[in-house]
């Protein structure tokens, strides 16, 4: 049992490592960002969410509710609902989202909330590969699948945590603000896997569910905050150009690593 715990915290710190490593790219933009590369850090953000919300949450949606017994559609279909009403209620009733805030920097911190809402069942998904693994000791299939899952979604959490700390930055906040605020989007990953750790049999049946959730909160804030910065006219297309560029380096990610 406590070699399940420690392999559950390896490879929930690893997802959060990556993402750390991520965040870390804002310090190789230390000064001003120059607004037609602010539109290419908010386009490459948008295309990055797009793609995992696909891949990473709402296919496995889809197959979870099958593998469950589920209508496959039902789970997804709620659950993604629920995540986008969920963050428009967050954007339109919680005041302190706009208090002192106007414009990016509101937008920031939706974008915050929806990483960490899309990290929550990638840390559970990881922790409960690694209870399976445990529970099946001897059959090292379960341990290579809970590896295999993990390294997936630490690669792919490394442009996540750019894909917060840049667009952070570009608001106004500190290189080391804009850094931290990369870092907790991720630091419930690890926490996330030790829920699960102690609630594997309720987590396993709420996956589906909770996967779409994090697919709609996270679509809601690429369609209200993110596109229409990076492109609020015609005068370029830097950001349209950056949000097909993420999406493409994310789809391979996630299909390749899957």
């Amino acid at each position: 049992m406590f070699n399940t715990f420690l392999h559950v915290l390896g490879g929930t710190g690893f997802t959060f490592l990556m993402t750390i490593l991520g965040a870390a790219v804002v310090f190789f933009f230390r000064g001003a960002i120059e607004e037609r590369m602010n539109r290419a850090f908010l386009g490459f953000a948008s295309g990055v969410m797009i793609a995992a919300s696909v891949w990473s949450l709402l296919i496995p949606s889809i197959e979870q509710s099958g593998e469950q017994g589920m209508l496959p559609w039902l789970p997804p279909a709620a659950g993604f609902a629920a995540g986008g009403v969920f963050l428009y209620l967050v954007d339109k009733m919680l005041p302190w989202f706009h208090a002192d805030y106007k414009g990016k920097k509101a937008g920031t911190k939706l974008l915050v909330l929806a990483v960490i809402v899309h990290n929550i069942p990638e840390g559970m998904a990881v922790g409960l590969g690694f209870v399976l693994a445990g529970q099946h000791v001897g059959e090292t299939g379960y341990l290579a699948a809970a590896i295999g899952l993990a390294v997936g979604i630490g690669i792919q959490n490394f442009p996540e945590g750019a894909a917060i700390s840049l667009p952070v930055r570009q608001s106004g906040a500190s290189v080391w603000k804009a850094f931290f605020m990369g870092c907790v989007s991720g630091a419930v990953e690890p926490a996330a896997g030790i829920l699960v750790f102690f609630t594997a049999s309720i987590a396993a049946q709420l996956m589906p569910w909770l996967l779409a959730f994090a697919a709609g909160a996270m679509i809601y804030v690429v369609a209200d905050e993110l596109i229409p910065q990076a492109q609020p006219d015609e005068s370029s297309n830097a950001g349209t150009i950056s949000v097909m560029t993420g999406f493409l380096i994310m789809m391979v990610l996630d299909v390749a690593l899957g």
